[in-house]
């Protein structure tokens, strides 16, 4: 009799734990959507985020690398947006155009991209999100000779390495 009690009881748990795990796993079922809503969201945003920063381009003069006053600003935005999402990193990318020795671009270049990485740094952004590298001249963003096509090669690219 004993026996048949301690089986009644058991079963009369295990009947109960699950009818609370059916209710429990309805309830999430209930909130699952606006989480995935939330998330959507966010990866949206940051999408967004690493849209604008890898669009703006950073031009400069001739034999030079400071940034002028007209790209302060795309600057200023590109650090709003990598203080408000710090997952993002952006490697600076600094070319120059066709004329001078390998050697003295890729010095430049990197003269270049490191005057953005400073001025970023000065505008906040953590410096563990930000990269350097030049590319001298071996990565034109138009072919050809000319001054139109060599002020469009003297610039800073911004591309995003992680979200």
């Amino acid at each position: 009799m004993a026996t048949f009690k301690r089986l009644s009881i058991v079963l009369a748990l295990v009947f109960a734990l699950g009818l609370g795990a059916g209710c429990s796993s309805k309830k999430i079922a209930e909130t699952e959507p606006v989480a995935d809503t939330t998330e959507s969201a966010s990866v949206a945003a940051i999408d967004e985020a690493a849209q604008t920063i890898s669009d703006g381009i950073v031009y400069f003069d001739f034999d030079k690398y400071n940034i002028r006053d007209e790209y302060r600003a795309v600057l200023q935005e590109k650090a709003d947006l990598m203080k408000q999402y710090p997952s993002i990193r952006v490697r600076i990318e600094g070319n120059c155009d066709a004329r001078g020795t390998q050697e003295y671009n890729l010095a430049l270049g990197e003269r270049r991209a490191r005057a953005a990485y400073d001025y970023m740094v000065m505008l906040g952004v953590n410096p563990a999100q930000l990269d350097i590298i030049s590319y001298g001249k071996e990565r034109p963003a138009v072919e050809g000779t000319g001054p139109e096509v060599w002020a469009k090669n003297r610039r800073d690219d911004f591309r995003v390495v992680a979200r």
